[in-house]
């Protein structure tokens, strides 16, 4: 029934010009909802659930006047009546390596959840304190109905525990666990091989990579591209010494400029992030070197910092966004359902 008809259900007020419609109701309920759709209760409250034997169109419907009257389910009797908190909660790690991942993250991410029942919730993760920690204290304390992280490790504890807890996630990022598990990962391996191949094309003769802690799978992706890239042209190259894609950048400028101050410098680097990529191009312009002539690099691009910097610097992009946004859909998948792990799986090509 349209919100208009409430006055034929009784109503002995009318809307003053600019009341909102959730002030014609008073605090809606899911009687509310039912006395405007026509709809039963229960069946109300199984359409806000999403529940899939309620057909699509009556929950868009239920959805749509829930969202008109300003209802808000009563998140504590929720949770107590279907066991699900109907939160999504990401785990974000502070720091520097990309440019603006945690916001191209939330941004994937809630896209995905657009139109459900689930809210995303943050839980941030800090350096000092172990990376089960808040995983650990998410499951024990069912604050969540699935866990996204990233910054996978070969050997992760997350991903075990989650597995032996059957308790539903993704990662941004791959293992080396025997046990196949869901996530979202982009191609590094790909990404370091065709920066080196296209710097060795450009004429360089000594290549450079930034590599992530070594802890981390990822690094050892991007190790191997660019190892098999340089052994099959015979090219030389170093791994940078004393700095990783967490080192401040400050620190990796300093650095970078010191290692090209001295003998037989690299003159063509590969960048994993921009932070890195913008202290190599620092580096070089202190020391009165020309980007492009002296120094080449190639960078990993997630933002459009790099369509603005001059002069122009080879990039291949990773589209974190829509990272995220497949994150999202695979852990709803998971929740809702138990599809095939390779169902669950994506990589992405650089």
């Amino acid at each position: 029934m349209p919100l208009n008809d409430l006055e034929d259900r009784g109503r002995k007020t009318r809307r003053e010009p600019g009341q909102s419609k959730a002030a014609d109701v008073g605090k809606p309920t899911l009687k509310t909802i039912a006395d405007l759709t026509g709809l039963a209760v229960t069946t109300v409250s199984r359409a806000l659930a999403d529940a899939p034997q309620i057909a699509l169109e009556t929950r868009q419907r239920v959805r749509q006047v829930a969202a008109e009257i300003g209802y808000l389910p009563d998140r504590a009797a929720q949770r107590l009546r279907t066991g699900r908190t109907n939160v999504i909660s990401l785990v974000l790690d502070p720091h520097e390596e990309i440019l603006g991942y945690g916001t191209s993250m939330i941004r994937g991410v809630t896209a995905a959840l657009r139109g459900t029942t689930y809210h995303l919730v943050i839980t941030p993760h800090f350096s000092d304190t172990p990376q089960i920690d808040p995983v650990r204290h998410i499951v024990r304390n069912r604050m969540a109905d699935g866990i996204l992280f990233s910054r996978t490790e070969p050997s992760d504890e997350r991903v075990r525990f989650l597995l032996e807890h059957d308790f539903p996630f993704v990662c941004h990022g791959r293992t080396e666990l025997a046990t196949a598990h869901p996530y979202v990962d982009y191609d590094n391996y790909e990404f370091a091989y065709k920066a080196a191949r296209s710097l060795i094309a450009s004429g360089c003769r000594r290549l450079c990579i930034i590599l992530p802690p070594a802890r981390f799978t990822f690094a050892q992706h991007l190790r191997h591209g660019f190892m098999t890239a340089v052994r099959e042209d015979g090219i030389a190259f170093e791994i940078a010494q004393g700095i990783t894609l967490d080192s401040k950048s400050d620190a990796i400028r300093d650095n970078i400029a010191a290692r090209l101050s001295e003998a037989d410098p690299p003159d063509g680097f590969i960048c994993g992030g921009e932070v890195s990529a913008m202290a190599v191009m620092s580096a070089a312009y202190d020391l009165g070197l020309e980007i492009g002539q002296d120094v080449r690099l190639v960078a990993k691009q997630t933002s459009g910092l790099f369509d603005q910097v001059r002069p122009r610097v080879e990039t291949i992009y990773e589209d974190l966004s829509e990272a995220g946004r497949q994150m999202g859909t695979l852990l709803l998948n998971r929740i809702t359902g138990s599809p095939p792990v390779a169902d669950l799986q994506v990589l992405h090509g650089a």
